[in-house]
């Protein structure tokens, strides 16, 4: 299986891409960019120098994946998301240097129009509604919304609203996968079974 270009993208030598990748209409990858395996890059992408994309990521239309963004396995973008890289830019100031990392963990959602300020985490399977600003780390499992995004809830693997608080201890199943979620001192876990 090899990759797939549109006619119209540009992808720069140097750039690594894995088998099965898709790369559409008008996409760029520039020539330091490492791209997964079975990734899909929408029309109008933009992928960076200093950018890792994992494995079965999906980056849907007019999303630009901006130096120092590093997305784990399965991560979807939803359409014309927005990441950043200087936390305070100015046309007339010269800030390459001040770029901050961003890192989106495995599994997790980000949502149309959703903004995610540089220098944050985004914790595993954690899931950012559509519109929301995302200006500090999100825990794993945890659904965000709002501006700037609060946490409203926690949701499954699955992408299932959990029946559970946002704090305290509760245990809960996922209503399609029957996998059991523990929350305990803030933080969401799914359990293993042996």
């Amino acid at each position: 299986m090899s990759v797939f270009q549109h006619d119209s993208a540009i992808v720069d030598d140097g750039a690594v891409i894995g088998e099965g990748s898709r790369i559409w209409h008008f996409a760029h990858v520039c020539s330091g960019a490492r791209i997964g395996s079975g990734v899909s890059l929408g029309q109008n992408v933009f992928v960076g120098n200093k950018v890792t994309i994992g494995d079965s990521c999906k980056i849907q239309n007019n999303v630009s994946v901006y130096d120092n963004v590093h997305l784990e396995e399965g991560v979807f973008c939803g359409p014309s998301m927005v990441f950043t890289n200087v936390y305070n830019p100015r046309s007339l100031v010269e800030r390459k240097n001040e770029y901050k990392d961003t890192l989106v963990k495995k599994g997790a959602t980000l949502g149309a129009n959703c903004t995610i300020v540089c220098g944050v985490t985004i914790g595993e399977f954690a899931f950012i509604g559509a519109g929301a600003v995302v200006n500090k780390d999100v825990p794993a499992y945890a659904m965000m919304v709002g501006v700037p995004a609060k946490q409203k809830g926690w949701m499954s693997e699955y992408g299932e609203a959990l029946d559970i608080p946002i704090t305290g201890n509760a245990r809960v199943l996922c209503p399609h996968t029957g996998d059991v979620y523990t929350l305990s001192n803030g933080q969401l876990s799914k359990e293993t079974i042996n």
